[in-house]
């Protein structure tokens, strides 16, 4: 993988303090209720003060339809990703994920190995929970900021807009993944211990799974003549409750008595589920924003993100939240989704073929001048080309423009509380 030049190595340094003080709630609690506020603070203060001398506003402006657009389709993907975690967990019950034992992972056994070759002090630091879930966003959201400092190209609502389309297209296809075969989870205890779901399967999981799901007669015979043959018209009955135009659920979500009368509610409760979701969904956002901080903008800071990224995954599997081969594919996906997704947003080529088109346009008039000798025009077609991109430095931002600015960055530092808020338990 390429690693971009980039004019200064202080965004990778603002990054990698924020992850050894944010650290410091392991190794030093009262250190970092002290240093993280001061941190953060400062950190929003200097963008603020940044704001006034930004020369991309039109462009950030121009970016806003696709970072609204892409929120919305990203909030609705999360949204079907949580009933299909709720529907996975729920349909073959309790029982079911009691009794299941968990798949045999070549990555699990590996790492056992390692704990048993490697000096002590390796298998710690691998053991450490140094980076989670939210600190990938935080970097990301760091690096966004940034294009304030010139660090990455403009605009940043059209960086961010590129990696909330990919993560709900990487969202999606997760949650169509896991959905299509239902495995059981690392932890056989999940489900009795953070779920109070029916012990018995959906009716649905009752006609076509159960009479097939152990027998090896029953499971040749259901291949043969390619129809549910047994007969199960006793079922066992459901808690329905009534959700008016949002009863659909009821089949999906499985609600018990004990859980309340809201979908939202119960949806809220649905977390990481209790089977196997493939492909991870830390690790894909993980992997999201190491190719961001890569192509945007590169140096040593990329490689150290990307370590921190496998230091993720193989605590995933170390801890079993995931199998390995959860961990693999969020790899690849993620990478070749935001390989793919490069007419959003892409750090190369957009300011030097904006010049080459206009230069193409005072094409004519560049020739003309130059065999009038008319250095003057000349200087100020080039000037112009080489403005193009920018804001008029004479007339400055417009009222308009210094409302929206004003209302981007607020929105912006209010998604970063929520996120910091919501994300922080992993």
């Amino acid at each position: 993988m390429r690693w971009p030049a980039v004019k200064s190595g202080g965004l990778g340094v603002v990054a990698m303090t924020y992850v050894a003080v944010d650290y410091l709630r392991i190794l030093s609690p009262t250190w970092h209720e002290r240093l993280q506020p001061v941190l953060w603070s400062l950190l929003a203060l200097v963008a603020v003060t940044r704001v006034p001398f930004y020369r991309h506003w039109s462009a950030e402006f121009r970016a806003a339809i696709s970072f609204l657009a892409s929120m919305i389709f990203m909030l609705s993907a999360l949204l079907f990703e949580a009933c299909t975690v709720r529907f996975v967990t729920v349909v073959l019950g309790l029982n079911w994920h009691n009794g299941r034992p968990p798949l045999p992972d070549t990555g699990q056994w590996m790492l056992l190995a390692l704990n048993e070759k490697l000096p002590e002090a390796v298998v710690e630091i691998l053991r450490a929970h140094i980076i989670g879930l939210h600190h990938y966003l935080m970097l990301f959201i760091m690096l966004a900021f940034s294009v304030l400092f010139e660090s990455v190209k403009a605009p940043g609502l059209g960086l961010g807009a590129r990696y909330m389309f990919t993560m709900a297209v990487g969202r999606l296809l997760r949650a169509i993944t896991f959905a299509s075969t239902i495995l059981p989870s690392a932890r056989p205890w999940c489900a009795s211990s953070r779920y109070s779901i029916p012990g018995h399967p959906h009716r649905w999981a009752q006609k076509y799974y159960v009479p097939y799901a152990s027998d090896a007669n029953a499971i040749r015979q259901v291949i043969e003549w390619d129809i549910a043959y047994v007969d199960t018209v006793n079922y066992t009955a459901d808690y329905r409750p009534d959700w008016g135009s949002m009863s659909f659920l009821i089949d999906f979500l499985r609600p018990n008595t004990s859980e309340g009368s809201s979908w939202y509610s119960l949806l809220k409760k649905a977390g990481g589920g209790c089977n196997d979701l493939v492909y991870s969904g830390h690790m894909f956002v993980a992997v999201l924003t190491a190719m961001a901080w890569t192509e945007a903008y590169g140096g040593f800071s990329s490689v150290l993100i990307w370590l921190l990224v496998m230091h993720s995954a193989q605590r995933e599997v170390r801890e079993r939240h995931h199998y390995s081969v959860d961990c693999v594919v969020a790899i690849y996906v993620g990478i070749l989704l935001w390989k793919m997704t490069g007419f959003i947003w892409s750090a190369k080529g957009g300011t030097g073929d904006s010049r080459l088109t206009k230069l193409g346009k005072i094409q004519g008039r560049l020739l003309q001048a130059a065999k009038d000798s008319d250095m003057d025009e000349v200087r100020e077609l080039l000037k112009d080309v080489e403005l193009g991109n920018q804001e008029s430095p004479k007339q400055g931002p417009s009222k308009v423009m210094w409302l929206f600015a004003s209302g981007t960055i607020f929105f912006s530092l209010t998604i970063v509380i929520l996120a910091f808020t919501w994300t922080s338990d992993g």
